[in-house]
C-alpha cells in the first residue's frame, strides 16, 4: 500500500458547489474509484486549498490511472469538477493536482 498527499486550489466562487458535488459523488465514480485500487479516500478544505489523501493498494498505479482516466462516466465527473479547481503553478508537467511529499507517517 502507498499513501498519496495532493493539492490544488479551489475557485472561492466554487466552493459551495464543488462541496455539493462530492456530497453526492455519483455512484460509478465510487465503483471506479474502488476498481482502480484506490481506498481510504478523502478531500479535505483549507483557506482556498483543498487536499486529497487516498491509499493505493494495488500493483500498478500508472495503468489504474490510465484506466481510470479512460472511463467515460470520469472523464464527464472531471468536466464538472475541473471548473472549480486551480492547479498550483509549481505542478509537474501532466499533474492536475499537484503530489505532495509525505515527511511524517505513524501508524
Amino acid at each position: 500500500m502507498k499513501r498519496y498527499g495532493m493539492v490544488l486550489k479551489v475557485r472561492p466562487e466554487k466552493l459551495e458547489e464543488y462541496k455539493k458535488l462530492h456530497a453526492n459523488v455519483w455512484p460509478d465514480i465510487l465503483k471506479m474509484i474502488r476498481e482502480c485500487n484506490i481506498r481510504n479516500y478523502s478531500i479535505y478544505y483549507k483557506d482556498g486549498y483543498l487536499f486529497s489523501y487516498y491509499e493505493y493498494h494495488g500493483e500498478d498505479y500508472q495503468a489504474d490511472m490510465a484506466r481510470m482516466a479512460a472511463d467515460a462516466t470520469t472523464q464527464k465527473w472531471w468536466e464538472v469538477c475541473m471548473p472549480c479547481q486551480i492547479p498550483l503553478e509549481t505542478r509537474q508537467e501532466g499533474e492536475w493536482w499537484a503530489d505532495m511529499e509525505e515527511v511524517f507517517h505513524t501508524d
